[in-house]
């Protein structure tokens, strides 16, 4: 089963809030709290970094072939 993301975590405590849990929302930077490199990749699609994994592949690739010469 797949964990839910940084987006349905903060939506879930938002709604606990709003209902009177007693809770309160991090600030930036506290302890605890997201990142800003995490809240953008939690913005960016799955396609987006499929896509981003496949370009890191391909360029590891050329470097390989292009160091080594068998001729």
């Amino acid at each position: 089963m797949a964990k839910r993301g940084l987006w349905a975590n903060i939506w879930a405590k938002r709604k606990r809030i709003a209902q009177g849990s007693g809770e309160r929302m991090r600030k930036p930077g506290e302890e605890g709290a997201p990142t800003a490199k995490a809240l953008k990749e939690s913005q960016t699609s799955k396609d987006e970094k499929y896509l981003a994994s496949l370009e890191k592949k391909k360029k590891k690739k050329k470097k390989k072939k292009s160091g080594t010469s068998y001729a």
